[in-house]
């Protein structure tokens, strides 16, 4: 059950996060950054100020076992005014290939349609070939925009179709 985020479940959020982190960067970020800079008590920190943020909504895989979470809400880009934004989702590693990210993903366009959103975008480091296939298999696509702030980053959009009543 996909659920909002509950004070409770920062510390295994935060795991997931940092889990998520060195499995999917290793190579990609250097292992100072990964293994030194990212940890379980900063991403704690990180939360707290998160599940309070009002431009952004945070959710939990929760089947008795949170599993995944993700944090949604309207597109931080200036030229996409419009649009609805996967801040980010992790699901955790050792639980990948059994249809969570799939859902999560499903949950966020269920909600950019309910807030009236006809497009979701997001954020992926280029050089993340799994996540990128992922979400190439869920609809999304580049867009040709790399991140200013940093440009490591590609953003991929997706076009939402209208839902039939």
């Amino acid at each position: 059950m996909i659920r909002l985020m509950e004070t409770a479940d920062i510390p295994r959020a935060a795991e997931i996060h940092v889990f998520g982190w060195r499995c999917a960067y290793r190579g990609i970020i250097m292992d100072e950054v990964l293994f030194k800079d990212r940890t379980v008590a900063k991403s704690m920190e990180r939360f707290a100020e998160y599940i309070n943020n009002p431009a952004s909504e945070d959710y939990v895989y929760d089947d008795g076992l949170i599993k995944a979470f993700m944090t949604i809400g309207a597109c931080r880009d200036e030229d996409k005014p419009n649009s609805f934004e996967l801040w980010g989702i992790y699901v955790e590693p050792l639980m990948k290939g059994l249809g969570i990210g799939s859902k999560m993903v499903a949950f966020c366009e269920k909600r950019a349609r309910e807030r009236g959103y006809n497009e979701i975008t997001l954020w992926v480091l280029e050089k993340n070939e799994e996540s990128r296939k992922f979400y190439e298999k869920m609809g999304f696509a580049p867009d040709g925009k790399k991140n200013p702030k940093d440009p490591w980053e590609i953003r991929y959009v997706k076009k939402l179709c209208k839902q039939k009543p």
